[in-house]
């Protein structure tokens, strides 16, 4: 007999006969087993040490077990107490006039403790109340204190008469840098006797940007205070991570990190605190509700700046991960950009410049890197790479926006020419996968292997622009699927990161992700990826104010940094190292070597059209003419179209020809020249193409 409120269970093979007769129930032929198993003095214990062994507060402090912490920590003290000193040291003369202006005080506060003393006035009141009614006591108290009292005349005039003619006499015969000495030792005895506590004499050293420590108390009520009731469990002890502190707990149970992170301004001003100082997140490994929070012992948009790795010495390789910025911890930052691509959004006053400029310059300082800058804002924020890069346009008219997208054209044949010959490599050269690696371009020098990293600024300006917008796209992504891998590596940037500036197309195809401050959650997902709010990836919580800040997104994790700051004449000089490095290593290409770019004449469009215009036709499919032009003039428009066109597969076959006919659509609008549905039978079908009549006289 057993109750029904027993929590037990029953193995799955015993038999179970069920009777229920007057609330009671039977349960027979059944092995009961406890829910809650008792504890495995053994296993068990062993097993739970093992679980929470990750978890473990550190053996030594954080500062201690890593070589950057401890120099940033002992570089803060050293900075402080200087700090300290100099701040105390300016103004040590206001201090001791301060003590000075005292010193009449003191001489009237030990006058008058001497004349006490002498009288013996202290005694006089403990006397008083001894005698009180009792004269004979009162007589024998008055002559122990006359005879206290006389004492202590005639010892002050056998002190003082000496003293006085022993000042007199020095006052004529000692120099007067010695008396001026006395003087101010004098005058600073007797300022410190006439001290008042209530106006101290030295300031309190305040340094706002300091924030004071951590405590579990300031967490709980901000917590609170934000809406997060119920308690909450720390899992660890607050403790020094860095320049600053970490916290780490358990927040009430129902309640997500994301509730937290989507009121990280609340929660700073629930603790009082600059917002660029407290950075929750949250601890996926862990559970949904696991919350870390760090917060900065200093203010970073007030603590001194921390110098690009690469400022003054050093070269970079684009094969490997480039320095970039630094975490709110003061930890580098670095951003990996072969075989993926970056895309940079935020709004205007973001930093988006300092975040192209520590890229670009992190690029060109890799000799075997080639660089195609196209600037579309005209502002010249970048002028420091023109010397090295093989095509460098500044600019926001058409001509700027066609040079870009004939870049985006010279990548897809580029990335096309190293597919061809990757494919032609045998299998024991390709055993990392058929892409681009350091050892292949260097085994391979002729091939011109290395990065080639085409950078569009205020790309907005070509996915906006009537005539350019659909090939841009389309370039945009093909290049971003595919160049990867082969080396060509392209880089957006852009301060409209909303759905009409930024193609989907393009945005959802990029590897590597920054997002500066934005307004909304929209933008914020256009650049981070779908879902990014909803994981805590959040860049519109970012200020404005906070320039360069940003989250950097590859895959599905993201991690808060600040790009390193690099003024515009630093640039330079990092651009001028950079230009050394390539002299030295013979690879200056393009406009930096002073070549001439070679690029479609348009002028002369309409007159290889009509020279490559079959007689009988009165309308062609633009993929037709772009392949009679390849082969009419190669040099011009061979790379509308892959060299090994016939050898592709079919759907690569009609994509390459989409490209082409989108390449000669974009030509024809200057001359407004319409591409028109084109109806043929057999082969080749309906397709887009040209109609002889409406191309313009020459």
């Amino acid at each position: 007999m057993t109750e029904p409120s027993r929590l037990f269970a029953a193995s799955d093979d015993a038999g179970v006969s069920l009777v229920k007769d007057a609330g009671v129930v039977e349960v027979a032929h059944i092995e009961a087993v406890p829910v809650d198993q008792p504890a495995d003095p053994g296993a068990g214990w062993i097993a739970d040490r093992r679980a929470r062994l990750d978890e473990a507060p550190p053996v030594l402090p954080v500062w201690l077990r890593h070589r950057r912490e401890f120099t940033g920590s002992a570089g803060f003290v050293v900075r402080w107490y200087s700090r300290l000193w100099a701040h105390h040291a300016v103004r040590s003369p206001v201090y001791l006039g301060r003590l000075w202006g005292n010193s009449p005080r003191g001489a009237v506060r030990l006058g008058r403790s001497w004349h006490r003393w002498v009288i013996d006035a202290d005694a006089k009141p403990v006397a008083s109340k001894a005698a009180a009614g009792d004269v004979e006591q009162w007589m024998r108290w008055a002559s122990v204190q006359t005879n206290r009292t006389t004492g202590r005349r005639k010892l002050s005039l056998a002190v003082g008469v000496p003293v006085a003619l022993a000042l007199y006499v020095v006052a004529f015969t000692l120099p007067s840098w010695v008396l001026a000495v006395a003087a101010a030792g004098i005058l600073t005895a007797l300022g410190a006797a006439g001290l008042d506590s209530d106006r101290p004499i030295v300031h309190r050293y305040v340094a706002v940007q300091l924030q004071r420590r951590l405590d579990s108390g300031e967490v709980e009520e901000a917590l609170e205070a934000i809406g997060v009731k119920g308690k909450v469990d720390f899992t660890a002890p607050i403790q020094v991570d860095g320049p600053g502190w970490r916290a780490e707990l358990d927040l009430p149970r129902g309640v997500t990190v994301g509730k937290v992170l989507d009121k990280r301004e609340d929660l700073a001003a629930a603790m009082r605190r600059p917002i660029s100082t407290v950075w929750p997140e949250g601890d996926r490994a862990a559970h949904p509700g696991r919350l870390v929070l760090w917060v900065a012992r200093e203010d970073p948009a007030k603590a001194p700046r921390k110098i690009w790795p690469l400022m003054k010495e050093g070269q970079a390789d684009v094969f490997e991960p480039l320095p970039y910025g630094f975490d709110p911890r003061g930890n580098l930052v670095t951003i990996t950009l072969m075989y993926s691509n970056l895309l940079v959004g935020g709004i205007p006053g973001s930093g988006k410049t300092s975040c192209a400029l520590a890229i670009v310059l992190g690029v060109a300082l890799d000799p075997t890197a080639q660089l195609h800058v196209f600037e579309l804002k005209g502002s010249g924020d970048l002028d420091s790479v023109r010397p090295v890069c093989h095509r460098y346009v500044s600019g926001d008219e058409d001509e700027d926006l066609q040079a870009a997208l004939d870049g985006l054209r010279a990548g897809i044949a580029e990335q096309k020419r190293r597919a061809e010959f990757i494919r032609g490599l045998p299998a024991a050269e390709t055993a990392e996968g058929r892409r681009v690696t350091r050892a292949l371009a260097e085994r391979y020098p002729e091939q011109d292997l290395g990065p080639r990293v085409i950078v569009i600024d205020e790309v907005q300006e070509l996915f906006t622009h009537d005539d350019y917008k659909d090939e841009a796209a389309e370039l945009s992504t093909r290049l971003i699927k595919k160049g990867r891998a082969y080396g060509v590596i392209l880089i957006l940037l852009t301060q409209n990161p909303d759905a009409a500036s930024l193609p989907t197309s393009v945005s959802s195809s990029v590897g590597t992700r920054l997002c500066l401050a934005v307004m909304d959650w929209r933008a914020n997902n256009n650049v981070l990826g779908t879902g990014a709010n909803e994981r805590g990836l959040r860049a519109m919580d970012i200020s404005a104010s906070e320039q360069g800040t940003g989250i950097l997104v590859r895959g599905r994790d993201g991690i808060t940094v600040r790009a390193a700051f690099i003024k515009q004449d630093e640039a330079e000089e990092i651009g001028k190292r950079a230009l050394a490095l390539r002299i030295a290593a013979g690879t200056l290409t393009g406009e930096a070597a002073g070549e001439e770019l070679a690029e479609v004449d348009r002028t002369d469009l309409i007159d290889d059209l009509r020279a490559v215009w079959p007689a009988t036709e009165d309308a062609v499919h633009s993929a037709r003419l772009v392949e009679a032009l390849a082969a009419y003039r190669p040099d011009v428009y061979g790379e509308w179209l892959p060299a090994n066109l016939g050898a592709l597969e079919e759907d690569e076959q009609r994509e390459a020809r989409s490209s082409a006919s989108t390449m000669l659509a974009n030509a024809l609008k200057p001359y407004g020249v319409p591409t028109r549905q084109i109806n043929r039978r057999g082969a080749g079908g309906s397709a887009k193409g040209v109609r002889l009549d409406e191309l313009p006289e020459r």
